[in-house]
């Protein structure tokens, strides 16, 4: 039995809750609803399968989940007064905790049927964030995980956001090391096996520059540009690479024919 074999027990049990909760969730998005009723389902979910959600009252923070709309990158705050429309797109970010133990994961999720644009925005994204996982093993360096997602996004004419990165985690929210999105091959520390991190591109229809609104959370993009994210909480074993939050149900991007 590995060394980690007892971590990785319950971060898989981590990180089926937090993308389990997403499954619920996906069949609850549609035009109508707030984004302060899908942080109440996300909370409701997790806390009545025995977790918590790790986002709520983390450094000031007043919600469970984090719901970022369209120009929105990352940290965008649910509200009563933000109902969801035809044509918008929504990040979800949950993260649940059970056993001591984090599961971190993030969907976007398409209000009717996305524009072209979007769409390929979209697919963009989450096909980077699987061309960075398909290369984990021990001995690659971080610097070929952030190559691999930044050189995917900008030969379809997309940015890397810079000012948000991924990280480790396991009995904390955010650990080192810090996971750039963005970088050069065969640079960067090795990856070891036994390592816990998240990977989570926030990936730009215009340019990479963001700023922060006055809530202190919600980040934007610069130019009022489209932005979509992924998030995955991976594992390192001996040969490759494990996936705590994949969707029980199979989801992966949108469309999720639900």
């Amino acid at each position: 039995m590995s060394d980690y074999s007892e971590k990785f027990e319950k971060m898989r049990i981590a990180g089926k809750l937090a993308s389990s909760t997403l499954d619920m969730l996906t069949d609850n998005i549609k035009a109508g609803i707030s984004t302060a009723h899908i942080d109440k389902l996300g909370y409701e979910f997790i806390r009545d399968n025995g977790g918590y959600s790790a986002p709520l009252y983390y450094r000031g923070f007043e919600k469970s989940l984090c719901t970022s709309l369209n120009h929105v990158v990352c940290h965008g705050v649910p509200s009563e007064d933000r109902i969801l429309e035809e044509g918008d797109a929504v990040n979800v970010d949950v993260t649940a905790i059970i056993n001591d133990h984090y599961g971190d994961t993030s969907r976007m999720f398409c209000i009717g049927k996305p524009s072209v644009k979007l769409d390929n925005l979209i697919n963009a994204t989450y096909d980077s964030m699987m061309s960075a996982i398909k290369i984990l093993k021990p001995g690659i360096k971080l610097g070929d995980i952030g190559h691999a997602i930044q050189s995917h996004v900008e030969e379809k004419g997309f940015s890397v956001v810079r000012d948000f990165c991924g990280h480790g985690i396991g009995t904390s929210f955010h650990e080192s090391p810090n996971i750039l999105h963005y970088g050069n091959k065969n640079t960067g520390m090795p990856v070891k096996t036994g390592m816990t991190f998240t990977i989570e591109p926030m990936i730009n229809a215009g340019k990479f520059n963001v700023k922060t609104l006055n809530d202190g959370w919600t980040a934007v993009t610069k130019d009022k540009s489209l932005s979509a994210q992924f998030e995955h909480t991976v594992g390192i074993t001996e040969n490759g690479y494990e996936i705590f939050t994949e969707s029980v149900k199979g989801y992966s991007k949108p469309p999720y024919n639900n």
